[in-house]
């Protein structure tokens, strides 16, 4: 589904991501794990359109998508989410999640006098939409509460629905786990896996948390200094040679 192909990006003197080449395949939860610094989130924000490449090219299905801006690949089913959520606070969940599907009756001044009843029956669907996806996701408890008020975690789930809020081809998950207790991040689990064989969704997804990525990532990708090191399951790549170097500053074989 997404081919990234010899891709960099630097910073000045900082190089990124420095010839990364990696697929993701369609119907995968595809971990992308690294140390630090492994260029793995700048990879994402040039995938996402928030970076434009220094060199290299990124298709989807076979269409060159390089440079494309988050808007237009949004249109074209790809999506992310971020390590820090951009909720809008002042705002309830129900209310954030039927802010995302685009073009909507009621955006047009000339509908809302003219076709009040469009209006309302597009809005009864979003409103259906958004109340399906509170109770796949089982935040029935905070659906009218205000977004800025929930939890670290429940604001990761919370960004998960608005990406079911659209017909979304591939999710790029930015570190679903940062500042999630064990039993939430369970739940954010066994919602992507849900997504994932239910309906379809492609998943790649940062992640430190090494459980975390074992229970739900084949294949398993380590990239280190903007490049990637290994790919397999995550057995395979947490006994790589170079993948124990970039983690530890030493191999296996300095190992008595």
């Amino acid at each position: 589904m997404i081919l990234v192909e010899n891709l960099h990006k630097h910073f000045g003197g900082v190089q990124a991501v420095n010839g990364a080449t990696l697929s993701i395949q369609p119907g995968s939860i595809t971990g992308l794990i690294g140390p630090n610094g492994a260029g793995k989130t700048t990879l994402f924000n040039v995938i996402a359109g928030l970076y434009q490449p220094t060199s290299g090219k990124v298709f989807l299905d076979g269409e060159d998508i390089t440079g494309l801006k988050p808007h237009e690949l949004f249109h074209k089913g790809v999506l992310r989410t971020f390590q820090l959520a951009h909720e809008f606070s002042t705002l309830t969940v129900r209310d954030n999640l039927m802010m995302v599907p685009p073009n909507q009756a009621g955006e047009s001044l000339m509908n809302t006098w003219f076709k009040p009843n469009l209006v309302k029956a597009r809005e009864e669907e979003v409103r259906s939409k958004a109340d399906e996806v509170i109770r796949f996701l089982e935040i029935e408890h905070v659906a009218e509460e205000f977004a800025g008020n929930l939890s670290g975690g429940q604001k990761k789930l919370l960004e998960l629905g608005r990406t079911m809020m659209v017909d979304a081809k591939i999710v790029f998950l930015d570190e679903v786990g940062a500042g999630v207790n064990r039993t939430l991040l369970y739940k954010i689990g066994d919602a992507i896996i849900k997504l994932n064989e239910e309906r379809n969704y492609t998943f790649c997804l940062i992640e430190h948390d090494m459980e975390f990525v074992a229970r739900l990532c084949d294949p398993v990708i380590c990239m280190a200094e903007g490049t990637v090191l290994a790919e397999g399951t995550i057995e395979e790549v947490k006994n790589n040679e170079q993948v124990i170097e970039a983690y530890l500053g030493t191999g296996l074989k300095h190992k008595k």
